[in-house]
């Protein structure tokens, strides 16, 4: 009987997330990645479920790059803001330019104690390859890119559950390697040059001797 019931319900919570699913995908205010795509938003209804989150703040806050989901660093530092287990989460810069470096920190609720996460520097954005793309935001916003990094190892540290082993947008865009599209030595030389004209050294005639 209980085995009965169980199925009955397991059955029931399916066919819900299948209509909520749908009720999702045929709106054109979500990312275009879940629109029309019912098991995309059946997943991101899993993820609201597990995070205990609004469905649609969820769907507008992951992005699918190289076909990898990934969270936007605002939105893991609000869910670690609400998750109620630590007080906001405060950035703590130290240096200037090139030596500038941040911390994010909070302080434990049960505990009292203040929890930090690592350090994130300009220095550790060079060496791992971050600031020297084109178009790299860590050119532009420094300051921004360095709270967003912090925030995101503090979360994977002392919230995995929140992050569900998901690596964050920018994280994502800083790793992608920039595919090199420079011709090989020599390549655009032999397409430039002339093609030599054989015609002359092709015996067509077939002529007995």
């Amino acid at each position: 009987m209980n085995e009965q019931l169980t199925t009955s319900a397991d059955s029931q919570a399916f066919e819900l997330v299948q209509r909520q699913a749908k009720m999702l995908a045929s709106s054109t205010l979500i990312p275009k990645e879940f629109q029309g795509n019912l098991a995309n938003c059946a997943i991101g209804l899993n993820i609201a479920k597990r995070l205990g989150a609004d469905p649609f703040m969820v769907l507008q806050n992951i992005d699918i790059i190289h076909g990898r989901p990934s969270f936007r660093a605002s939105f893991l530092i609000a869910m670690v803001n609400a998750c109620g287990r630590f007080t906001p989460l405060q950035f703590q810069l130290t240096g200037k330019d090139g030596t500038r470096a941040c911390v994010a920190y909070c302080t434990n609720k049960e505990t009292g104690e203040r929890v930090e996460g690592p350090e994130v520097s300009m220095a550790m954005a060079k060496a791992e390859g971050w600031s020297t793309k084109s178009g790299s935001k860590w050119l532009t916003m420094p300051e921004l890119m360095l709270r967003y990094r912090s925030a995101a190892f503090f979360a994977r540290i002392y919230a995995p559950d929140i992050t569900l082993g998901m690596q964050t947008a920018e994280e994502i865009h800083d790793a992608t390697p920039i595919r090199d599209v420079t011709p090989r030595p020599g390549f655009a030389a032999a397409l430039a040059a002339p093609v030599e004209d054989e015609s002359d050294e092709i015996d067509i005639t077939n002529e007995e001797p």
